[in-house]
């Protein structure tokens, strides 16, 4: 069996004052994935982060880095990994070129080995490279953050909200660079707020609220589940009247003419739904459909997960 990248076993985190954080947590990233994790503010993401990147130390469990336990191999799980994080630390005073050159020495990395120039043309920062941190854009920022955790060429990149606050272009250079990493072989953890980023980019996604993971599937199987779904079908004439029937979730006049419906595919499925809106007498001349996305998956476990709470 091939091993994970990373693999957490029962892991759980209380703080102090008795704030679980995590509670039993238990999933592995594939090797050369990119692998979604996502969750409500206050989840327990971030948390779930801090401890891969050895800022938060675990109250109980598991957690392979690599092959490497960070408790007995904290040194190389380290390495086997490289951590952007929300908040945007680095000295302000240090320039873009001087902060990655520190960071390399951090990891002991000889001074011919290093690739800083490499990073900041990847993250179009050649131009800022002798400028003071402080100086730049949040978006450039942000990519600044991405270079340093690639510094020492980790085999595995763990994104938190990267594209937060930055426009559209630089997300589109972020996500460029990411598919390359990928496709060379780095295994990518993300976080977003951005669902339809997750959808687009994630080969699988777990998802996590109130400190357990309450979804972890591949990306396609995960939408799938989704079961309601909306058509949208204009008529022939004006409608007089808005019909009403019990297979209906939900229905909403667009215009005089156009309906969209929204139904349980679990249920019924979509003739039934045309059947019931014809028995009227009304002709139909177009019919659209609305696939569920991550986002109705998204809103449907967390909110399902919460009434039972």
């Amino acid at each position: 069996m091939v091993e994970a990248a990373i693999r957490i076993e029962s892991l759980s985190k209380t703080y102090a004052g008795g704030k679980r954080a995590l509670n039993d947590v238990s999933f592995d990233v594939p090797r050369g994935q990119i692998f979604g994790l996502l969750g409500p503010n206050g989840a327990g993401k971030s948390t779930l982060i801090n401890i891969l990147a050895g800022l938060v130390v675990k109250t109980s469990g598991k957690v392979t880095i690599w092959g490497f336990d960070i408790d007995e191999h904290p040194r190389n799980s380290k390495r086997s990994i490289g951590v952007v994080p929300q908040e945007i630390i680095f000295d302000p005073f240090f320039t873009p070129r001087e902060t990655l050159e520190i960071q390399a020495g951090l990891y002991g990395i000889a001074a011919a080995e290093r690739k800083s120039d490499e990073l900041l043309a990847a993250m179009h920062l050649t131009d800022k490279a002798n400028a003071y941190s402080r100086t730049l854009s949040g978006g450039m920022k942000r990519r600044l953050l991405v270079a340093k955790a690639m510094v020492h060429s980790p085999p595995i990149l763990v994104l938190d909200e990267p594209t937060a606050g930055v426009d559209v272009e630089l997300r589109r250079q972020l996500w460029n660079y990411v598919r390359k990493l990928h496709a060379e072989g780095v295994t990518i953890v993300l976080t977003t707020h951005y669902l339809e980023e997750a959808e687009e980019l994630c080969d699988r996604i777990a998802i996590i609220n109130h400190g357990q993971v309450i979804a972890n599937e591949p990306t396609r199987e995960l939408v799938a589940k989704a079961q309601e779904k909306a058509v949208v079908v204009t008529f022939d004439r004006d409608i007089a009247q808005v019909p009403t029937n019990s297979c209906f979730e939900n229905i909403a006049l667009v215009d005089e003419r156009t309906l969209e419906i929204t139904y349980r595919k679990d249920k019924v499925n979509a003739g039934e739904v045309l059947a019931a809106l014809t028995a009227d007498g009304l002709g139909i001349v177009d019919v659209s459909t609305r696939d569920p996305d991550l986002e109705d998956v998204f809103i449907s476990l967390t909110s399902a997960e919460q009434e039972a709470a």
